[in-house]
């Protein structure tokens, strides 16, 4: 192998917090970033397994391009690992990641929410069976290419927003617990994007080059709803779009098609202003359609809530910042409990809150560096249905 300063450089200041020359297994995907934390966990002194999971059809996986954990990209983990020269293992989760993701992504949808499979899948298989089997393999620590950091704090394990804003992946890491802080570590939270590549490239890895991931893995071409229909044949029925107030406006195939928020592909037309999809009610089988100040929010309602900040649970009355999207900046707001759950009370109301879709919790500081956990978002208010807040 060639000369390769710029990783020797990153490797030499790499502490996972375990004595160099300790087993530390690293989940290989088949992309550049877990290619490259296993290259930097090898070069740093440590015993560095790879583990690549093989979570759904071959065939399906071998027509898509940038996914991750099937076909060709066990093939491309495979070749990092012979050229890094450490021991690589192919272990079938299909049938676990059927039943823990995918299985849940046509029932959410089917429910007329906007599921996040691959929170699921990091919750549910990656950081819970895999870590299980990493451990069973004596390794004391494990490595992941997500672009977020692990501090240690006062009270254990922290997590924090990557260094690289733009690659930040804490959204989709909320429900990692402090039990799960306390094993994995993440090489990459630290670099921008640009130096893994080149770290890749320097290396000679086969996936310098290779594109980001952009869709969920095991949806080809970004159609979710075939996917859905794949899992649940003939479960998504036709219904009729309606207006807040019930008034009739048209048909639709079902409300899989639609998500909080849509405005173009509703098919009303002659109508004197534009409608936005407001609510979707599975059960009734309808799409319901009003003006845009109707999907304006600011009570969103929360379950499964995973709390990973300072004390012992969920805090009513915090001032905290929360992403109701991944493509969207933390915001302030406070944090409430009531007869119906937990919440959180919006500062500025925010459009298009989506059931399903997650509410990750950050410090309210600048930057808002630090993950406090998160919750599925259940249902949301209007700002005019407010209440009074907790008191601090």
């Amino acid at each position: 192998m060639t000369d390769t300063p710029l990783t020797n450089e990153i490797a030499a200041s790499l502490d996972l917090g375990v004595p160099k020359g300790a087993r530390v297994v690293v989940a290989m995907s088949g992309g550049v970033d877990s290619s490259v934390t296993a290259a930097l966990v090898a070069k740093a002194g440590y015993d560095a397994i790879g583990i690549t999971l093989q979570l759904y059809d071959h065939g399906v996986a071998i027509q898509k391009k940038g996914a991750c954990c099937a076909g060709q990209d066990i093939e491309d983990a495979r070749a990092v690992a012979d050229r890094l020269g450490i021991p690589h293992y192919v272990l079938d989760y299909e049938d676990r990641f059927g039943d823990a993701v995918m299985e849940d992504f046509a029932e959410t949808y089917l429910a007329g929410a906007t599921p996040i499979p691959c929170v699921r899948c990091n919750e549910r298989v990656k950081f819970k069976d895999l870590l299980h089997t990493a451990r069973d393999l004596g390794a004391e620590a494990m490595a992941t290419g997500h672009y977020i950091r692990r501090a240690d704090g006062p009270e254990g394990p922290e997590l924090r927003r990557a260094a690289d804003a733009g690659k930040d992946q804490s959204y989709f890491l909320f429900a990692t617990t402090r039990e799960q802080l306390g094993f994995l570590r993440f090489p990459l939270g630290h670099l921008p994007k640009e130096t893994t590549r080149k770290v890749a490239a320097e290396l000679g890895l086969v996936v310098a080059d290779k594109p980001d991931s952009q869709d969920i893995c095991f949806v080809p071409e970004g159609k979710y709803t075939s996917v859905v229909e794949r899992l649940r044949p003939g479960a998504a029925e036709p219904g009729e779009i309606v207006t807040e107030e019930g008034e009739v406006l048209g048909r639709h195939p079902g409300v899989i098609h639609y998500t909080v928020g849509q405005r173009r592909g509703l098919d009303i037309g002659g109508l004197s202003e534009p409608l936005y999809v407001v609510r979707l009610d599975s059960e009734a089988r309808q799409v319901v359609v009003g003006r845009r100040s109707s999907l304006l929010k600011g009570r969103v309602r929360l379950k499964e809530l995973n709390w990973i900040g300072d004390g012992e649970g969920f805090p009513p009355g915090m001032e905290v910042a929360v992403k109701l999207r991944s493509t969207r900046p933390p915001a302030p707001a406070v944090t409430g409990r009531d007869e119906r759950g937990p919440f959180v009370d919006l500062v500025t109301p925010e459009e298009g809150v989506a059931p399903g879709q997650a509410c990750v919790l950050y410090s309210p500081e600048a930057g808002h560096g630090r993950v406090l956990g998160g919750g599925w978002i259940t249902a949301a208010e209007a700002p005019a249905a407010l209440t009074d807040r907790p008191a601090a």
